[in-house]
């Protein structure tokens, strides 16, 4: 099976069709979610004999990306349950089958989602404001906010964590995943954003929410580590979320092209072939250009078992940074090509730039990035050094 076997040219623009209706009435992708949904991409990742479409990361990676460039936030929201899918198949390859249900779930029409970002957690998955009180009897009770989770009205299976503090000695990290309807869940409608509105990424309250022994996944150390899981989830996170922002891209790309073709100079000619309209358009391909081959080798990579050890972190976080600085540029150049009409609200290019600013919010940050990538390069900066500029944050 090819990835156009499932995102064929007619579905395609069938997304692209209704991606200005759900941005301009902020409501979610209900249509788009039941045609990717009988199209067989929720189970991308699951295997065949599951009734999946058993691809590799780098396949999925195409998906998305391709999929971005008809229905940007349809693409960002999917890709938190693709997400959780990638981790299954990560592990699976690496011998670990604790999460194939997931993949099971997926083939069967489940929808899991992120339940995973708090406000003010730099830490994201070394460390949780919330906190997972045990029961006693092998369950936990969560409460704490999480934001941006994406999926809101319809997701089936919500992924979380908290923290239990019952040992001070010993604080641990508890992953699990919540079946709707699980008590002490609240969603607010709270998502009315500049951009990617679609996903409806609300807010959702944890109080005293049970998850039972048999929801539970995984406990880790709080603090850095290399627990597969944890890695699955950062490795997968930043690169099918690049996949998107490079699909953004691409499509600025694709309409810069058209616009170029489309307007005049002011001598009657096309502006196709004006010398400086035709220097941007190559500028932005060629930078797109330089994203492609990065993305394909880290899916490769993943996919592979490649050990970069130490670097992987930086590696995946340097991906996502560049993928999503050079689509914001690209979507930028775009609309320099294009002018005007492109300030008008409701051209595609005008909702494309609000769409593209979201990278810029997601793991891992731009000072995260930089200080990973100087530990990786330089070492880290002893505890004693004084700080010279207000000190720098932990690279994740």
């Amino acid at each position: 099976m090819k990835v156009t076997d499932i995102l064929t040219p007619a579905l395609l623009e069938r997304l692209r069709s209704r991606a200005a209706g759900y941005d301009r009435d902020n409501s979610f992708f209900t249509e788009d979610l039941a045609d990717l949904r009988s199209a067989g991409y929720l189970a991308l990742f699951s295997p065949k004999e599951s009734g999946g479409a058993g691809f590799t990361i780098g396949q999925v990676v195409q998906c998305q990306r391709l999929l971005a460039t008809a229905a940007p936030a349809t693409a960002l929201a999917v890709n938190m349950h693709l997400v959780w899918c990638g981790v299954a198949h990560l592990l699976a390859l690496r011998g670990d089958a604790s999460l194939a249900f997931v993949l099971d779930d997926a083939a069967k029409g489940e929808l899991y989602a992120f339940g995973v970002s708090e406000p003010g957690n730099a830490a994201v998955l070394f460390d949780s404001f919330t906190s997972a009180r045990p029961q006693g009897d092998g369950s936990y009770a969560f409460t704490g906010t999480k934001i941006f989770t994406s999926l809101s009205p319809a997701w089936t299976r919500l992924g979380i964590f908290g923290r239990d503090d019952s040992d001070p000695a010993d604080p641990r990290l508890v992953f699990g995943f919540a079946p709707r309807g699980t008590a002490g869940i609240t969603i607010r409608d709270d998502w009315n954003t500049m951009g990617m509105r679609a996903s409806q990424s609300c807010t959702t309250v944890l109080d005293n929410a049970v998850l039972t022994a048999d929801q539970l996944v995984r406990t880790t150390p709080v603090g850095p580590h290399s627990d597969a899981f944890v890695f699955g989830i950062f490795s997968l996170f930043e690169t099918l979320l690049s996949a998107v922002y490079t699909g953004v891209g691409d499509r600025a790309v694709e309409l810069a092209v058209q616009a170029a073709q489309r307007r005049t100079t002011r001598g009657g000619g096309s502006a196709a072939h004006d010398p400086h309209t035709r220097w941007k358009v190559a500028d932005a391909a060629i930078r797109m250009d330089g994203i492609h081959p990065q993305l394909e080798a880290i899916a490769r990579d993943l996919e592979d078992g490649t050990d970069h050890g130490s670097l992987w972190f930086p590696r995946l976080s340097s991906l996502k940074y560049r993928a999503t600085e050079t689509a914001r540029s690209v979507v930028e150049t775009a609309v320099r090509v294009s002018g005007g009409a492109s300030y008008s609200k409701g051209s595609e290019l005008e909702r494309l730039y609000r769409d593209v600013l979201a990278g810029m919010f997601h793991p891992s940050s731009e000072d995260s990035v930089h200080a990973s990538v100087a530990n990786a390069w330089l070492g880290p900066v002893p505890d004693e050094a004084p700080a010279r500029s207000g000190g720098a944050a932990q690279g994740s």
